[in-house]
């Protein structure tokens, strides 16, 4: 996107992310879960968060929706606003990263250009993609929030999966299973994926 502010200096913190992460006593890192709606990507988001937290590690979850009720209530689901969405995000969740906080973003983000977008954003080693998968089938079984039905009835327009792409992860991090894997081993495996990283211990 285009800068359209001139005359402006980023003001470099006297305090780093490395201290940061000493201070805290864990690294920090964006996990990003993409996936259909109905995959479990909140799910696994918020079972996480509240692992993370029993263990002291300090971590926030970003939602689709609840980042469409405040920060993001100005965007439509047209093709730019969807990529405004991921791209404010992205830039969201750099800086809770920076901050040194574990940051779980949990998004459709369809596109695959648009996920590279945003983890052009993050160093190498600062940003983890998890596809949480799940087959179309089960996500209509499941439809929590009545949206493949409303899809279906032509009620909503360019919904993934149904009447819009949905590019499936090439080469992500972690790849998750919610039809075969129960939540609590899938928490397990993120935690085993986090402590290779390092990231549970000082950073």
């Amino acid at each position: 996107m285009e800068q359209k502010s001139s005359n402006i200096t980023w003001q470099q913190s006297m305090v780093t992310r490395q201290d940061r992460n000493r201070r805290n006593g864990h690294g920090s890192l964006a996990l990003w879960f993409t996936g259909l709606s109905g995959a479990g990507k909140s799910t696994l988001a918020l079972t996480l968060e509240k692992a993370l937290h029993d263990r002291g590690i300090g971590s926030y979850v970003l939602d689709g929706d609840n980042i469409r009720h405040g920060l993001n209530r100005d965007l439509g689901f047209s093709e730019e606003d969807r990529k405004e969405n991921l791209r404010r995000i992205g830039e969201v969740s750099k800086l809770f990263a920076d901050a040194g906080l574990v940051v779980l973003s949990a998004f459709i983000s369809p596109d695959e250009q648009d996920r590279r977008m945003v983890r052009e954003l993050f160093a190498p080693g600062e940003f983890a993609e998890v596809y949480v998968k799940c087959s179309l089938e089960e996500c209509e079984k499941r439809d929590p929030k009545g949206l493949y039905k409303k899809a279906r009835s032509g009620q909503i327009r360019n919904f993934t999966g149904i009447d819009a792409k949905y590019d499936v992860p090439g080469s992500p991090e972690l790849v998750i299973d919610t039809e075969r894997t129960p939540v609590e081993e899938a928490v397990r495996l993120l935690l085993g994926y986090l402590e290779e990283r390092n990231v549970l211990a000082n950073g």
